[in-house]
């Protein structure tokens, strides 16, 4: 009776597990669709069969993923009971998440079967971005710790001799192919911006459309579609696979912040290579295609087939100038994407160079503390990365609520700055951090601010969206002042580089103890997320999205990469909840938050003009304020905010 009795806890908490995952996430994701319906402006795609055939692969690979670790791993598929055994065999050898991807595959083919636009769009992205990043941020944490580092990533086909197995060879497709499609077609589904500029050249709009070029054009697609089954080598292939996740990192970002777009130029088809040609041709075609990414593709063929034998190189890159020539005889891209198609597949060959060059960067700037004394007084130079930070965020807040609306403007950076100290006192504040500044006590003022709005007749919804449009580059910009002051750092690094920590002064060294252990880069990171959210809510402000869905679409997206983020850093004072840090759960509390708010139907916040004198002025005066307390402190007092370290 005692064992059964004491088994009950458990048993409950793993019914209530299968529930919420089950059952309460499939219904809230329903009513989400239900409740969002009409906020997203994009085109549906309605067909009930295939809908029904990619929702049934979705549940069966789900469901085999479920047996495998049932009847291999020896537990139920949760991550808050894992099983105790590794599994790589079965469907796991073939996906590497074969529960999350089967059930965004559910939740794409029940878009499709019922023709809704909001869950192929909106749901369906967001569900893969969440799933992601669970796996990111605690399953492979998790399984690193209680397995040790895996042999091989399941992104990637292994690093060895000879060929690679028929099922590496597929998983190419599954892992690489399919993910840079879905991108494609969605980023291309959002429509061309209405401030969208031509990359045409003034002569090149007379160019006649030459159809004979048409198989030389789509020789790409034959090329990257058979080059997994036909590769030999599978160093090749696991280059290939590389150089894909590094195109698709680098190249989606730009089509979201990149304002152009290439309208392919009409003809009359009379031929069959011109009637070829017509029918490739689809609605998305022009808005994302600078750069080129069929000249990207085609490189990075021919850079994996080359190899170093000259007359192989010769042939290769020969095909690559000639689907280069072809992309602008067929009328589907100006000279300009061609270019910038080269210039993007130079920077995805040399990533790996530039990763580090980044990292060696970030380590000089996390020891390059400087302070200087005047008296009681202290000014530290981290501080003017906070204050670039507030100049830049004021301005874009600023410039989107149009004139007359400083006062606004100010009460957010105020409200911002109080909320930020608040916060982290409440969270961090020690004898040691007598000032901490936290970025969600930070939002959270700003919001604050926000409300003045209202005694000045302007929406305050349309205040919210500009603080989300803002906060991206306001963070990316303040992870400068992280690194030199060393907060937000890293744990110890294992498998990937990290950065060295020197500095005396530094809150690694001086409150964490890694001082010369590598830590993981997290402001860095954090960096790089910001940026790619930033030109996210850029794209949807250019597109007149509404100011609700920008807040709402803030939320998701930085609630997911904060809470990659998080599982990678290692202040010690951040505390431990059910075994996730404090700013893990916030994370995952922006992310329904966020969904709510795409429900809501509102006013577009519009781009109304460039930066005006007073926009700038006002951003060089919160600029200064920020710099201020950030940046200048008392070192000689213990009274509460005197200190910054």
């Amino acid at each position: 009776m005692g064992t059964v009795a004491a088994s009950d806890p458990k048993i409950a908490c793993r019914l209530l597990y299968g529930v919420l995952f089950a059952i309460l996430v499939p219904a809230a994701l329903v009513l989400w669709a239900h409740a969002a319906n009409g906020v997203i402006p994009w085109r549906a795609y309605q067909d009930p069969v295939s809908g029904a055939i990619i929702a049934g692969i979705g549940i069966v690979t789900s469901l085999s993923g479920m047996l495998a670790l049932w009847l291999r791993g020896g537990g139920l598929p949760m991550n808050a009971f894992p099983p105790p055994r590794f599994v790589a065999s079965g469907i796991y050898a073939l996906v590497p998440h074969p529960i999350y991807g089967g059930f965004v595959l559910a939740c794409a083919g029940v878009a499709v079967s019922t023709g809704s636009a909001t869950g192929l769009w909106l749901i369906t992205p967001v569900v893969a971005l969440a799933c992601s990043a669970l796996v990111l941020g605690y399953e492979m944490p998790d399984l690193r710790a209680r397995f040790g580092a895996p042999q091989s990533s399941p992104w990637l086909p292994a690093d060895r001799p000879g060929a690679s197995s028929l099922l590496e060879r597929l998983r190419v497709y599954l892992v690489v192919l399919l993910p840079w499609f879905i991108g494609f077609e969605l980023i291309g589904s959002l429509g061309k911006p209405p401030e969208a500029i031509a990359t045409y050249l003034p002569f090149e709009g007379s160019w006649p459309v030459l159809p004979w070029a048409e198989p030389l054009y789509f020789s790409t697609y034959v090329a990257v579609l058979l080059f997994p089954l036909l590769v030999r080598s599978a160093g090749a292939l696991r280059r290939f696979c590389m150089l894909g996740y590094r195109a698709i990192a680098l190249i989606f970002p730009l089509y979201l912040l990149l304002l152009f777009y290439v309208p392919p130029r009409p003809f009359i088809p009379h031929t069959f290579f011109g009637a070829w040609l017509q029918w490739e041709r689809s609605p998305i075609d022009g808005i994302v295609a600078f750069p080129s990414f069929h000249v990207v593709w085609t490189a990075i063929v021919a850079a994996t087939i080359a190899g170093s034998s000259r007359r192989r190189i010769l042939i290769a890159w020969t095909w690559v100038c000639l689907v280069a020539g072809s992309c602008i005889a067929t009328g589907m891209h100006s000279i300009a994407d061609i270019v910038a198609g080269f210039v993007a597949f130079f920077v995805v060959i040399r990533m790996p160079a530039i990763w580090q060059w980044t990292q060696r960067a970030a380590e000089r700037l996390a020891n390059s503390w400087q302070e200087w004394r005047f008296g009681q007084v202290r000014i530290i130079n981290h501080g003017a990365y906070a204050g670039a930070a507030a100049a830049a965020g004021i301005l874009i807040i600023d410039t989107l609520l149009g004139p007359g609306k400083a006062a606004v403007s100010l009460a957010i950076c105020i409200g911002a700055l109080v909320g930020a100290a608040l916060w982290a006192q409440w969270v961090e504040g020690s004898p040691a951090l007598l000032r901490p500044l936290g970025f969600y006590g930070g939002m959270l003022g700003s919001m604050a601010g926000a409300t003045l709005a209202l005694a000045m007749h302007l929406s305050l919804w349309r205040t919210f969206a500009a603080i989300c449009v803002a906060a991206p580059w306001i963070q990316a910009l303040g992870r400068l002042r992280c690194l030199v002051q060393g907060c937000c750092h890293g744990r110890a690094a294992q498998s990937v580089p990290g950065i060295r920590y020197m500095h005396p002064r530094s809150r690694v060294t001086r409150i964490a103890h890694l001082d010369g252990i590598p830590v993981h880069a997290t402001p860095v990171y954090s960096i790089l997320w910001n940026i790619l959210i930033g030109a996210a809510l850029f794209r949807l402000v250019t597109l007149h999205a509404s100011a609700a869905f920008l807040c709402g679409i803030y939320l998701l997206l930085s609630g997911c990469g904060r809470f990659v983020e998080e599982a990678y850093r290692g202040e010690p004072q951040t505390r431990i909840l059910a075994g996730l840090r404090f700013y893990q759960w916030i994370a995952i509390i922006c992310v329904p938050a966020g969904a709510a708010l795409t429900c809501v139907h509102n006013s577009p916040l519009i781009f109304l003009s460039p930066p005006r004198i007073v926009s700038v002025s006002l951003a060089l005066a919160c600029g200064l304020l920020a710099w201020f307390v950030s940046g200048v402190d008392f070192p000689e007092s213990s009274r509460r905010f005197a200190r910054l370290t």
